[in-house]
């Protein structure tokens, strides 16, 4: 360890961890490889996950764990179980650091238990196993605190092997809303997108997907709009009204988020100058209410061959 964190703090902390789920652990198990000693962890549904990530940690209570943890608590708990747990903490000693991993929570949660609040979100997908501790280095953590805190939050931070983000206190719904609308909703996309390509004879749907979601993924983080492709894009409204009759038939569930991505498609690529405003409308027609009768919609003029 190099210099002290703060004139509060020493550079090597004593932590406890209460939430001994996906992330809990992992991030204690960071702290602790940083040099951190991690006293104590609340008990969970996978002992052996807490074993294996933390076996110097005692396993306590969480009211026990916050008196253990005199310089840093660390709460790792689902977001709607986070005020009522740290209500029931009652009062931390003066200049203790209360931390919390929600995104969407940000200081309020943390008034009750008194402390120092801190919100340290890493915007990460976690297993709950030791291999999540090798896609730490470089993640970003959505970081709100004090003014007086912030040194403190970004060496903690850089100890995690991460960089910092400062979200502003009003702003963290939205950052959350979207993360998760981000990741958690692509893993839904993924796994429907598989279960069609299976209903379609595809033995193996990884394969396909796969090249094509990667590069997507790639083009569209780095050209953003510009990487727009497809019968959206294109203004191919015969090819949607197929692509509705197909999922009615088959995965009826998956129609409307269907329309509502398509009709989110539709307008950006609108707003980037890729859709005429005759192919839009018939664009937009094919995606309404109801569904289209049988039969091709006609092709949008000026439509581009490119077929992904």
């Amino acid at each position: 360890m190099t210099a002290p964190l703060h004139a509060r703090e020493p550079a090597v902390l004593t932590v406890g961890v209460i939430g001994a789920g996906r992330v809990g652990p992992v991030l204690g198990a960071a702290l602790a490889a940083a040099g951190h000693r991690v006293r104590a962890v609340t008990p969970g549904s996978h002992p052996d996950r807490v074993r294996a990530l933390l076996p110097q940690a005692a396993v306590r209570p969480a009211a026990e764990v916050a008196r253990a943890a005199t310089d840093l608590l660390l709460v790792a708990v689902p977001d709607d179980a986070l005020a009522g747990l740290v209500a029931g903490l009652g009062r931390l000693r003066p200049g203790q650091v209360l931390a919390h991993t929600s995104g969407a929570h940000g200081l309020a949660v943390l008034r009750p238990a008194g402390g120092r609040p801190l919100a340290l979100h890493p915007a990460m997908t976690f297993t709950g196993h030791p291999d999540d501790l090798t896609r730490l280095p470089g993640i970003g953590y959505g970081v709100t605190t004090p003014d007086d805190l912030r040194r403190f939050a970004t060496r903690l931070v850089a100890d995690l092997g991460g960089i910092v983000e400062w979200v502003a206190d009003s702003d963290r719904p939205l950052y959350h809303a979207a993360l998760a609308h981000g990741a958690n909703h692509l893993v839904t996309l993924v796994n429907e997108a598989a279960e069609q390509l299976r209903q379609a004879g595809v033995r193996d749907p990884r394969r396909l997907l796969a090249p094509l979601l990667r590069a997507a993924l790639d083009n569209a983080l780095w050209l953003g709009d510009r990487a727009l492709t497809g019968p959206v894009a294109r203004g191919d409204a015969g090819t949607i009204t197929d692509h509705l009759r197909a999922l009615a038939r088959t995965a009826p569930e998956s129609v409307p988020a269907y329309r509502a991505l398509a009709r989110r498609t539709a307008d950006r690529a609108i707003a980037q100058g890729q859709l005429s405003p005759a192919a839009a409308v018939r664009l937009l027609a094919a995606l309404a209410d109801p569904l289209p009768a049988p039969g091709r919609a006609p092709e949008a003029a000026g439509t581009s061959p490119d077929r992904t």
